[in-house]
């Protein structure tokens, strides 16, 4: 496995052409997908026609230092989901978006806190990122602990996307948290 980074308990990797079941599986889970779409799955072939190629484009983009990594838990390989630490499509490289999709069975057991803090120390250490953001539903309160965990900052909040509106929660629209380097270096 090429990995990208370790924590105590996981191995982060790029993805390659030839993970789209493990990304078609996490997204047909209505547990994983609740606060995504709903709970509806996402299409097999929008997975493998645009998800999985705009990933791997964005290892060329940015270099493969940046994008969405498999995860896995390091004592057994079992795939766990994936973390993000990329830039809007637009948007400057060095103000990253850290999220993460986890199957149901590493619910519950810190897998979100640890990789996201792995990937903050990557992003402020050798990266140069000067500023990590996550977004979330207000009511998704699950993400919004692991936020407050790696001490981010509620900068405020989002309107819901037109797409989500159906969505259980999202008349309480979203939150935006925020960390900068400056921030992250305090003890």
């Amino acid at each position: 496995m090429d990995t990208y980074l370790e924590t105590e308990r996981l191995a982060l990797r790029r993805f390659t052409a030839d993970d789209a079941d493990l990304l078609i599986e996490l997204d047909s889970d209505p547990a994983v997908m609740r606060y995504l779409s709903g709970g509806e799955p996402t299409a097999p072939e929008v997975i493998r026609e645009r998800h999985l190629p705009r990933i791997l484009d964005g290892y060329e983009k940015w270099g493969g230092d940046l994008g969405l990594f498999a995860a896995h838990e390091k004592e057994d390989g079992t795939f766990t989901g994936w973390f993000i630490l990329r830039p809007k499509q637009e948007g400057p490289p060095d103000e990253v978006e850290l999220g993460y999709r986890l199957r149901q069975a590493a619910w519950g057991k810190g897998y979100a806190t640890e990789g996201s803090r792995a990937l903050l120390r990557k992003a402020f250490t050798e990266l140069g990122v000067r500023m990590v953001w996550a977004e979330t539903m207000s009511v998704n309160q699950g993400s919004r602990n692991v936020m407050e965990k790696l001490e981010m900052t509620l900068a405020g909040t989002i309107p819901m996307p037109a797409d989500m509106e159906l969505i259980e929660g999202a008349e309480r629209g979203g939150v935006r948290y925020e960390i900068t380097r400056e921030q992250w270096k305090q003890p």
